[in-house]
């Protein structure tokens, strides 16, 4: 009952909540962005939904306008060049991540749920196809984010999905709702530029 009907409820309840109270934040944050670097401030990029199926995630940009897209940030050569000064802060706090409260809305993304793969990073999704991640909706946050982050190897995240997918439950997503809030303001496991920080 949760997973197909409660779940997206909340989805629903708290995704408005968040647009209807964060909507002024947003905007500063917004016009801040537009100040640094002229262009729009919101910065939209393909990625992987449920069953495999694309959809345009929103976030703020973070990012120089000449910046290559489609590009994961840890395969960029020299990626602080690209990064806005503004950038670095709404990255290290998350904060560029508030615009998916409208993807969330739309139905195209969960509070919790793994996160969505870039439609070219093959091998996670690959390997998420191992463990049925790909049959649920990518989420804000989820069980491989707090536990990790970018420093985790794509293998690693992937049996983290796995795990969040046999475990989804009202009381799990509590759980990584919670643990999020933690994570983010000691900004755990942001690696600006790599992935898979951890092993090494």
């Amino acid at each position: 009952m949760y997973r197909k009907f409660f779940k997206r409820l909340l989805d629903i309840i708290i995704s408005f909540n968040g647009i209807l109270f964060l909507g002024i934040p947003m905007l500063v944050i917004a016009l801040i962005i537009k100040i640094e670097d002229p262009g729009p401030a919101f910065f939209k990029q393909k990625r992987v939904g449920l069953h495999k199926k694309h959809f345009m995630l929103i976030k703020f940009r973070s990012m120089k306008m000449d910046t290559p897209h489609d590009v994961p940030t840890h395969m960029l050569e020299n990626p602080d060049q690209y990064i806005l000064k503004s950038g670095k802060f709404l990255r290290k706090s998350s904060l560029d991540e508030l615009p998916q409260l409208f993807n969330i809305f739309a139905g195209q993304m969960s509070i919790i749920g793994p996160r969505p793969a870039l439609w070219n990073q093959y091998d996670l999704i690959e390997e998420r196809d191992k463990y049925g991640a790909n049959d649920v909706l990518p989420g804000l946050t989820g069980w491989a984010q707090i536990n990790g982050r970018d420093e985790l190897e794509i293998p690693v995240k992937a049996k983290f999905d796995g795990e969040y997918v046999e475990k989804l439950s009202f009381g799990f997503d509590l759980k990584c709702f919670f643990k999020t809030i933690g994570a983010v303001f000691k900004s755990d496991g942001v690696v600006e530029g790599g992935t898979g920080a951890m092993k090494k």
